[in-house]
């Protein structure tokens, strides 16, 4: 809970999957108020969780110095948010419903933004990595969410930077879609896959 009662983070473990479960983030309109809006993600990556709350922490903090509500009322146009997957090549379809989709080349993960709100309980943002059939982990950013939250969640999954993980960490189905690295010396610069062959963070 944060200083001013009105951001919070729960954790809701996963049983016989350590370190696994889902994150949860809202924001209320007043201290201990109703909600506004919220944020989840179910066995996400932790780089994802961090570029969000990172984007999030950096929307409070203005938040605080601005005469401005950024956290009911950010300009952050939806464009900005889905332009970074077109840039990396994902592909775009839409549905006369109100939904569009993008999914990145290597087929692996999928970005969902409802443009047309018709059912208020219905997430504006929806992202989920699979492979095999098999759901990797998945986010939901609920209605009113800052797009500037969503831009941090596009931004990181087209991200090349490397990640550190021990095999034992990497689900099973996602182990053929790696680039696997040795890891470098402390002051070597880690050189990450160009960006026409990058992939999305399937784990």
């Amino acid at each position: 809970m944060s200083p001013c009662l009105r951001l919070w983070t729960t954790f809701e473990p996963q049983p016989g999957a350590a370190g696994k479960g889902t994150w949860t983030t809202g924001v209320n309109r007043a201290p201990s108020g109703p909600g506004a809006w919220r944020i989840s993600f179910g066995n996400a990556p932790v780089e994802l969780l961090n570029d969000v709350h990172t984007e999030l922490l950096d929307l409070y903090l203005e938040d605080q110095d601005s005469d401005r509500a950024l956290l009911f009322e950010d300009p952050t146009p939806a464009y900005d948010a889905y332009s970074l997957l077109l840039a990396y090549n994902w592909s775009h379809s839409v549905d006369t419903n109100g939904m569009q989709t993008f999914r990145s080349p290597d087929g692996l993960a999928a970005v969902q933004h409802r443009y047309a709100i018709m059912d208020t309980r219905e997430p504006t943002w929806t992202a989920w990595a699979e492979s095999q059939g098999h759901r990797l982990w998945s986010a939901s950013f609920s209605i009113g969410t800052p797009a500037s939250l969503a831009v941090a969640l596009t931004a990181s999954l087209v991200s090349t930077e490397p990640v550190h993980r021990a095999v034992k960490d990497v689900p099973l189905p996602s182990r053929q879609h790696l680039y696997y690295a040795t890891a470098t010396q402390p002051n070597a610069p880690a050189v990450p896959p160009p960006a026409s062959s990058a992939r999305s963070r399937p784990f």
